[in-house]
């Protein structure tokens, strides 16, 4: 494996790590609560923290907006599958990570390699473990 595809991957599975961290965190309070505040506040806090690296990595408006559809995408899954007496834990959690995973793929084809550097070490400094 050469050193830019080890950086690429690398990258990938930060910044899959951040976005799994925050989905997994997000989907238990939302599990937890009736939906509405703690979804609300989930899609704040992750939206927020997306933005902010983003712009770390001087994203182009295009991309951005590229990036927010895939955003949008993996909420409308926590939407669609929000816990209920009658649906299955593990099929909802199976949604979900298709849902997160497909988000992922999509930014990381949406960012520039350069871009992509800039978000993993966003991720390694803020992620999941380092979060302030």
């Amino acid at each position: 494996m050469t050193r830019r595809t080890f950086q690429r991957v690398t990258t990938v599975v930060l910044i899959g790590a951040v976005i799994g961290g925050a989905a997994l965190v997000g989907a238990r309070a939302w599990a937890q609560g009736s939906g509405g505040m703690h979804a609300g506040m989930m899609k704040r806090m992750i939206s927020a923290a997306l933005d902010e690296a983003l712009d770390q990595a001087a994203v182009s408006a295009e991309q951005r907006t590229a990036i927010h559809a895939s955003r949008d995408g993996a909420f409308a899954a926590f939407e669609t599958n929000r816990p209920d007496r009658r649906a299955q834990m593990e099929q909802r959690h199976h949604t979900i990570r298709d849902a997160v995973a497909q988000a992922i793929v999509e930014i990381h084809d949406t960012l520039t390699p350069a871009q992509r550097q800039i978000v993993a070490n966003y991720a390694r400094t803020f992620g999941p473990h380092g979060m302030r």
